[in-house]
């Protein structure tokens, strides 16, 4: 199995590893002081690992080109917490606290550009590894879930007690670190005064159980753009390759509906389930055949950012299809769009569809505009409500 496929398989860690693996008992481990600036990521006014150049060629359907500039806002109104998915190359099961470039790179197709909102804040945490997955995959034993989600529990109580100072905040989370987020919820939002600071909840790339009201817990769906202290949710596959029956994507185990909610129907005033344009960022430094974005440039036009935008390129609409529920994602197929895969025309993974994980790798750089801009009209409904 190559390296590029691990990759992909180990983004699902936390959610093969299972709800059991948050609640092993945790390890015999010192917790983390997060009043220590190294035990974080990312930190507002510092430069780290978010401070990364955001630069983007936007091609347009004709195949012309403009450049996109990106600054971050020097006061944000609101903060966002993020907690990053599997990525950690560390060789144990569950990682160090020391800052590797797997960590740095993940932040910067997920997170840099909501600097344009909020302030950010990421901490690092011990998580499961890569490792520890390969380990599970063949029989052996799994990371220590629990020990990861102290880390990020321990975040949180420090950055409320002592950085949030009454602040609006938008939870954001991909795969292992969206599980993180719903336990978080859970044990330490829902219910309590910590819930009425919740500007938004983004709980990408993983399973959200929720009830017929459409609710997590006390957190109901977002269904509005100007709605707060709401949940956005969804995990993304090609509308040509739904979910298989084994795919443990877009369902649960407990009975329940996993939630999706489309950021780009939000900010159009549409249902979830009616087809938008998505507003996608894609990685421009990782084309060709273990890319997981298509290519959204024809083979004659130079990109040198960065980042890719290709307007009108993909589209999203919620799905509900037997047990599975999903944001189902269209690639503009058009052969006179020169932006257009000129052999398949479709988004790739390692080069295969992988059709049991469907997009995951990028189920945050589909809709990274959308999601950027949602959280900028939350948080102007929010302030106008405090």
């Amino acid at each position: 199995m190559s390296k590029t496929m691990l990759a992909a398989i180990g983004l699902t860690a936390g959610l093969l590893l299972g709800s059991a693996a948050c609640a092993q008992t945790p390890a015999a481990a010192t917790p983390n002081d997060y009043a220590e600036t190294d035990n974080w990521l990312c930190l507002p006014g510092r430069s780290d690992a978010c401070s990364t150049d955001q630069t983007t060629t936007i091609v347009a359907a004709n195949g012309k080109t403009s450049t996109e500039a990106f600054k971050p806002v020097a006061n944000a109104p609101v903060d966002c917490f993020y907690v990053y998915p599997t990525v950690s190359t560390d060789p144990g099961n569950n990682s160090d606290m020391a800052i590797d470039a797997a960590e740095r790179s993940v932040v910067e197709q997920q997170l840099s550009r909501f600097g344009s909102q909020c302030r950010i804040y990421a901490p690092m945490y011990r998580q499961i590894t890569l490792a520890a997955l390969r380990k599970v995959m063949m029989g052996g034993q799994a990371g220590d879930g629990a020990l990861a989600y102290g880390d990020v529990r321990d975040a949180w109580k420090h950055y409320l007690a002592h950085e949030n100072k009454g602040r609006g905040v938008v939870l954001i989370g991909h795969s292992q670190g969206s599980r993180m987020l719903l336990q978080l919820i859970k044990d330490e939002i829902d219910s309590k005064p910590a819930q009425k600071q919740v500007v938004s909840a983004l709980v990408l790339g993983m399973n959200a159980p929720v009830d017929a009201a459409g609710k997590y817990g006390a957190m109901p769906l977002c269904t509005s753009a100007s709605q707060t202290g709401c949940m956005v949710t969804y995990v993304s596959f090609r509308a040509s390759s739904p979910p298989p029956a084994t795919s443990r994507f877009g369902k649960t185990d407990n009975g329940l509906r996993s939630g999706c909610v489309n950021p780009a129907a939000l900010l159009a005033d549409k249902a979830s389930t009616e087809a938008m344009p998505l507003h996608a960022y894609f990685n421009a430094k990782a084309m060709g055949s273990t890319a997981a974005t298509p290519k959204p440039w024809a083979k004659d036009v130079a990109v040198t950012t960065p980042f890719v935008s290709a307007p009108g390129l993909v589209s999203g609409r919620c799905v509900s299809e037997g047990e599975f529920t999903y944001l189902s994602v269209a690639v503009n197929g058009d052969p006179a769009d020169p932006r257009v895969d000129d052999i398949t025309g479709d988004i790739l993974i390692t080069g295969q569809p992988l059709k049991d994980w469907g997009l995951h790798l990028i189920d945050v750089n589909l809709a990274m505009g959308d999601l950027v801009a949602l959280v900028g009209e939350q948080t102007k409904a929010y302030a106008a409500r405090h």
